[in-house]
């Protein structure tokens, strides 16, 4: 135990020591929320300073009518089609749209023409207009009045809530599912990051020759663990100094703004203390910041982010020791290629699997389980977790998570035992399976 011990020390401090491990642990907590914020910053300056668009129409139909807004200007031609188009094609308008006579049972023959692809969004604002506008005219043909028709539009806003022990909490189905993302898409980069680490060191070392002397003194399974074991410290290591500077980040961003986290704790304490009448009151004066600021509150912070170091340890030393059995069969990275995609599978169906599923239906049985299978419930569970999962779940993920890196650990181990001393071998499945059969 004793030599495991100074094989991960080895590990931690010969990466945590290389300044490439201080500049990404210092700048990805900054990075991120820049590019994130500049690039919603760059979006909402795009938007407003966006150029109203001409669109040239010709509109042969008695009842559709498009009015100009801040984005498009509609130009009203008339003649032939194709003279329309010719027109069309020698001016420096963004579009022209013919819109023919139509059938409103059977609206057809509406064609858009751009000089470059319009976006999906365009086309779809269109569609929806004229959908709307068909709907609009068939019910005055059943003889609504405008009046009448006007009245039936309404405007619904769901509020969704969590009930959980008798207690009712406002929930967000977009932040839960962009925490969900964020941790489900961290666990993916760190399985890569960090198993690669652990791959390319073993391909390094058995390369150099030094195998030889530290095996003479070593058990291989020994190295095997110790160096999975200290590459998972560097991460969990850097991991929580993202937590720190986010935090500190969060709470100078929050003083920039005139309030602090103790205010934000006050005021939410002072909220529930209140009677229900007063509360409502207070609420009146700002909803909108209220609201938002209540849902983040009622998010298990401190819970998904023991998850979240649970499942980023359970599923690096899943996946990290058979990283490491890979970079002891192979003597180059090239060789390690025909085993990554049998390994990487796995972590793609989790990662997909976050959006085809949890995302859709959180509590479906796909959902379910994806994410008590030991090789995607690392990335599948962060997802589901903010949106309230049973505490058996995530107890039975979480042990056959452990049973799950036992197994792994255990097929790697016999793997690793013989081939970090071969070199020159050709592997295959095939070699793999021998030496996974092999007596000590």
């Amino acid at each position: 135990m004793n030599k495991i011990w100074l094989i991960i020390q080895r590990e931690f401090l010969s990466r945590v020591k290389k300044k490439s491990f201080l500049i990404a642990t210092l700048l990805v907590p900054l990075l991120f929320p820049t590019i994130i914020g500049g690039m919603i910053y760059f979006a909402m300056e795009q938007e407003k300073n966006a150029e109203q668009r001409t669109i040239q129409l010709l509109n042969n139909s008695a009842f559709l009518k498009f009015e100009d807004s801040s984005k498009y200007k509609y130009i009203s031609v008339e003649g032939d089609v194709d003279l329309a188009k010719k027109a069309f094609n020698e001016s420096d308008d963004f579009a022209f749209v013919y819109i023919p006579e139509i059938d409103l049972e059977n609206p057809e023959g509406i064609n858009f023409y751009s000089k470059s692809s319009p976006g999906i969004t365009l086309i779809s604002e269109f569609e929806r207009n004229i959908e709307r506008q068909i709907r609009d005219v068939k019910l005055l043909n059943s003889g609504l009045s405008q009046e009448v028709l006007d009245k039936l539009k309404t405007n619904v806003d769901i509020n969704s809530f969590n009930i959980q022990d008798g207690e009712e909490k406002k929930s967000s189905s977009e932040l839960i599912s962009g925490i969900g993302y964020i941790m489900g898409m961290l666990i993916y980069i760190f399985l890569f990051v960090y198993g690669a680490q652990v791959m390319q060191g073993v391909i390094e070392e058995k390369n150099s020759k030094i195998i030889e002397v530290i095996v003479s003194t070593v058990k291989p399974f020994h190295l095997m663990m110790g160096k999975v074991i200290g590459v998972a410290s560097v991460g969990l290591f850097q991991f929580l100094i993202w937590i720190l500077l986010s935090t500190g980040i969060s709470m100078g961003a929050a003083a920039y703004f005139g309030v602090s986290s103790g205010q934000q704790v006050m005021m939410t304490q002072a909220m529930n203390e209140l009677p229900q009448e007063q509360q409502m009151n207070m609420k009146d004066i700002n909803p909108d910041v209220q609201e938002v600021f209540n849902t983040i509150s009622d998010i298990p912070i401190l819970k998904i982010t023991l998850l979240f170091i649970f499942y980023f340890l359970g599923g690096y030393l899943l996946y990290g020791a058979l990283f490491a059995a890979i970079g002891s069969a192979v003597d180059t990275p090239a060789d390690a290629q025909q085993f990554m995609f049998p390994i990487m599978l796995p972590i793609i169906i989790g990662l997909m699997g976050l959006f085809m599923f949890v995302f859709k239906d959180p509590n479906g049985a796909v959902s379910f389980w994806l994410s008590v299978i030991p090789f995607t419930s690392p990335i599948v569970m962060m997802g589901r977790v903010g949106f309230g999962v049973p505490a058996w779940e995530i107890a039975l993920s979480m042990v056959l998570l452990v049973a799950g890196f036992v197994f792994t650990i255990w097929l790697a181990g016999r793997i690793y035992r013989v081939g970090i001393l071969m070199h020159g071998t050709k592997v295959n499945y095939k070699v793999l399976a021998k030496w996974f059969m092999m007596k000590h």
